[in-house]
């Protein structure tokens, strides 16, 4: 009997079958004032506020975020590319040291990379107080490791004929070290760590709209007096920043001149990173961000072996870590399935140029502004939460999915559109069909990701893990921290391994198509 199987083009759409329930729960749920609000706050865009005060906050908060992020920036990508090179089995091997000691170090830096920057904030937050280096340690702590993992990988993953070779002749460690790995991995810190710029921007954002300075502080305030046409004032000014950020980093990865040697790529990346740091540094001091204060440090007393087991049976395990589990595969679902949907419905020039720019603004908007938004017109719940999360991410993916598309040529949905098939069926297998296990790939990743991120939007809707440890903080209970912390870091990890299984088995798929012979 032939096995039923369902074809990689369908199922990246499957997913947005999550969008049905949760949209359920949402409209059922929606009072009579709801729409009003949502016609006020996207009104308000045509007319943001152009109150000099108003425009003066908005730059100032937009000032400290970027110094932010930047600061951020360099010192997790510095932190994360030599936290990568001695976490990589080559390193040790070079040494003549056993390639065990690079196993426990990544198996160390993945505890510190699986906590959201968020959660690093709240528990830094009641360390050192209200200081500006709370929100650059949040960001820099996971990104360091973040960027150690992806390096460790392209590292062990290299050729190593070159490297023995090198050391055979005679050649002294650090030397070799230098000219075997760095022509090959220069590129991939360039291109990986204008990723990470991103994001460290996305991440000074969030953090400031939990209190931490910056943008992120005004667009949670404006949205909490409903003074929406503020808020589109600071939105606008993100979203130019946002926008232009995106297009120089797309320049950088493709401009020819960077992409022929390697030491001119070095010179140039260590240039750009030393002045961002001399230009954060006074930008932060210029805006009277007083970054050289002494910190104030506020010990926090750790818990007792009978406070943790009190505080273990005290909490309802099976319902956080199954909303928090709920909350990561409708999010998921949302932000995988939807982008293709959508550009299989309506796969003009037209529908790919307007879906683009409701991509752009749903990057832009933090998910707990918008499961704030949203719970201002209907009440809480998980697929609100799940929404918030899945919206933005869904602006990540539809990017994501959109650069692949434009990379391949058009030959085969020619090819299938000529022979008489619509123009829907010819995107399906013209169009996304050779894209549709790369894009599965990373949503793999996404998830992963998500799972992470899920603290963000609990924190605000009530739901799962980040609510809990949001609600331990706030009464000091520290047991209850520790095991929250621990749990939503062990949730993570065992999330992780999953995607990466997933992520392997996809990509090993597209290079046994790519290679017929690996297959024999």
């Amino acid at each position: 009997m032939r096995q039923f199987k369902l074809s990689s083009p369908i199922l990246t759409i499957l997913p947005a079958l999550a969008l049905i329930p949760v949209l359920g729960v949402v409209l059922a749920g929606m009072h009579n004032g709801g729409l009003f609000i949502l016609f006020e706050f996207f009104s308000a865009s045509i007319h943001p506020s152009l109150d000099p005060a108003v425009i003066h906050s908005a730059w100032r908060g937009l000032q400290i975020t970027i110094a932010t992020a930047l600061l951020s920036w360099v010192i997790s990508t510095f932190v994360g590319v030599l936290l990568g090179l001695i976490s990589s089995s080559i390193f040790w091997q070079v040494f003549g040291f056993s390639t065990r000691i690079a196993i426990v170090l990544r198996r160390l830096l993945a505890i510190p990379r699986s906590i959201h920057e968020l959660i690093w904030g709240l528990l830094l937050l009641q360390l050192l107080g209200l200081s500006p280096w709370v929100a650059i340690f949040s960001i820099c702590i996971p990104y360091s490791c973040l960027v150690a993992r992806v390096l460790t990988d392209q590292i062990d993953n290299l050729d190593h004929k070159a490297l023995i070779a090198i050391r055979n002749s005679g050649v002294n460690h650090i030397s070799t070290l230098i000219t075997a790995l760095l022509p090959p991995i220069i590129p991939v810190i360039n291109s990986y760590g204008g990723y990470r710029l991103e994001c460290a921007l996305r991440g000074a954002t969030l953090l400031g709209v939990f209190g931490m300075g910056g943008i992120g502080t005004e667009l949670q305030l404006t949205l909490q007096s409903l003074e929406f046409k503020e808020m589109w004032t600071s939105l606008w000014m993100l979203g130019v920043v946002m926008i232009s950020l995106e297009a120089g980093l797309s320049w950088w990865r493709k401009d020819s001149f960077l992409t022929k040697q390697s030491e001119r790529q070095l010179l140039i990346s260590m240039a750009i990173m030393l002045a961002a740091i001399v230009i954060s540094f006074l930008w932060l001091q210029a805006l009277d961000v007083n970054i050289f204060s002494n910190f104030q440090w506020h010990p926090i007393p750790l818990p007792t072996l009978v406070e943790i087991i009190n505080a273990f049976s005290e909490l309802p395990w099976i319902n956080l870590i199954t909303s928090t589990i709920v909350m990561t595969i409708f999010a998921a679902g949302i932000a995988i399935g939807i982008p293709p949907l959508g550009m299989m419905l309506w796969p003009t020039k037209l529908g790919t140029t307007l879906q683009s720019a409701v991509w752009s603004f749903l990057r832009l908007v933090p998910a707990p502004l918008s499961a704030l938004l949203l719970l201002l017109c209907t009440s809480p719940s998980i697929s609100v939460a799940a929404l918030a999360l899945g919206l933005q991410n869904l602006g990540v993916m539809g990017r994501l999915l959109k650069e692949g598309i434009n990379q391949q040529n058009d030959n085969l949905y020619a090819a299938i559109h000529s022979s008489g098939s619509g123009k829907r069926l010819a995107w399906l297998y013209g169009h996304l069909s050779p894209q549709s296990k790369s894009y599965l790939a990373y949503a793999a990743y996404r998830t992963d990701v998500l799972l992470r991120e899920t603290v963000v939007v609990g924190v605000v809707g009530g739901f799962g893990l980040g609510w809990q440890l949001q609600e331990s903080l706030s009464s000091f209970n520290w047991a209850q921290v520790v095991l929250v912390a621990t749990s939503f870091s062990i949730l993570t990890l065992i999330g992780e391994s999953i995607s990466e299984d997933v992520r392997h088995h996809l990509l090993k798929s597209i290079k046994r198509e790519q290679n017929p012979s690996l297959q024999n």
